[in-house]
């Protein structure tokens, strides 16, 4: 009996290093690269480009914190001129955004693209210029009455929140490419006598009936790796 003992013992000891082994045989060690990835939106590069009455850039920065998690921040201006046919108003200001990131997606070794949702605290300064309006003449015997006062309306700013959700993909090594929308909830802004604040940078353009907006872009970005983190991921069978 006592050798039977002996013998399940060691059966046991040896079944539980062999699965010991097993399992450092099933996962694998590779680097997870840390640094700053900066940023810039093509689609108000290319409303620069083709647009007449917009003018505006925008660039940020992601810092990674953990293997999901990233800090976030944009800086950008506008310049846009609000065109209503009976209303013309130019808009000009810059904006900042911060806030972060998580990326949901589980890669494969060695890959590194996104699945994300983020969210933002956005601060903008602008002003606007009344260029013309036209009053309304109900009698249409006479001409539209357009008038061109050129009255601005200076120092004022605008804070708002937007959630985001977008995905990135590594196209080439350290370069990606992005697409994301934004769900916008403005939560302050300067008040006017008898005007509204038609456009706000950072933004975009605001709603009388409701304070919710949406916005999109599509980036580019590149990532300066800083340092690397060893990362065991396990293989399945």
């Amino acid at each position: 009996m006592k050798k039977l003992y002996i013998y399940i013992f060691s059966i046991s000891v040896f079944c539980l290093l062999a699965s010991q082994a097993t399992a450092q045989q099933d996962s694998i060690s590779y680097k997870q690269r840390y640094g700053l990835m900066v940023n810039t939106d093509l689609i108000k590069l290319g409303r620069t480009a083709l647009e007449e009455n917009y003018k505006g850039f925008e660039v940020g920065a992601d810092f990674r914190l953990t293997e999901k998690i990233w800090l976030s921040g944009e800086l950008g201006a506008d310049d846009y001129l609000f065109d209503e046919g009976n209303l013309m108003v130019n808009s000009t200001g810059a904006y900042f955004k911060a806030g972060g990131i998580y990326n949901f997606h589980t890669n494969w070794i060695g890959m590194d693209n996104f699945l994300f949702g983020g969210f933002r605290a956005g601060f903008a300064t602008f002003s606007h210029t009344l260029e013309e309006f036209t009053v309304t003449v109900r009698d249409g015997f006479f001409p539209p009455d357009i008038r061109t006062p050129g009255t601005s309306f200076n120092n004022l700013n605008a804070t708002w929140v937007e959630f985001m959700a977008g995905v990135r993909a590594e196209v080439f090594k350290n370069l990606y490419l992005g697409l994301n929308i934004q769900l916008k909830f403005l939560t302050t802004q300067s008040d006017l006598n008898n005007f509204d604040n038609l456009f706000v940078p950072g933004y975009n353009i605001t709603n009388d009936t409701s304070s919710f907006g949406f916005g999109f872009g599509y980036t580019i970005h590149y990532l300066f790796p800083i340092y690397s983190k060893t990362i065991k991921q396990a293989i399945d069978n």
